[in-house]
């Protein structure tokens, strides 16, 4: 078993160690850049990571500010405003005046990227699919559940405020 911080070891159960670890397995496993590839070939589409989070961020809201979805994806403006670009050279998206404030622009879907879109999760959908063949209807039922709670319960928790204890004299940050 890998060395554990001794500090933290006796405060968290082995229960909460093990999910952080599978939790982050997961996170290698769907993000890494050969997966990315095995979708895009199913899905039939040639766009990098970022523009598929972008186009997906775009189709589950109404129209949104470029700004906001920075926001929402956790990025600087910059790297979504570049992907946007791309995007609209694709014929993905288009901009669109905002109705609240006609000096600013909303990104809204093409046809063709609301298509890209599809193929996408019906591509993703075929993948869990595939790996959860072995599952029961109620397994399935319950594994829905439990993600539904964990992702509200990490969105409560990332929205709240660190309450870090404050530093003492002399103590160093790093």
């Amino acid at each position: 078993m890998p060395a554990q911080n001794p500090a933290t070891a006796a405060s968290v159960s082995a229960n909460v160690v093990e999910i952080e670890q599978v939790l982050s397995r997961m996170t290698y496993l769907a993000g890494r850049s050969r997966q990315h590839e095995r979708l895009m070939a199913v899905a039939g589409l040639d766009l990098d990571r970022a523009a598929v989070t972008i186009l997906r961020n775009i189709a589950e809201s109404e129209p949104l500010r470029p700004g906001v979805l920075a926001v929402r994806m956790s990025v600087e403006a910059s790297h979504v405003t570049r992907q946007l670009r791309q995007l609209e050279r694709g014929g993905y998206v288009v901009r669109v005046a905002d109705p609240e404030d006609r000096r600013a622009q909303r990104v809204q879907l093409t046809a063709a990227g609301l298509a890209a879109v599809q193929r996408i999760r019906e591509a993703s959908r075929r993948g869990v699919e595939l790996a959860l063949a072995e599952w029961t209807p109620e397994e399935l039922e319950q594994l829905a559940a439990f993600f539904r709670r964990l992702v509200h319960d990490f969105v409560a928790h990332t929205e709240s405020p660190l309450d870090l204890p404050a530093p003492t004299a002399g103590a160093s940050l790093v």
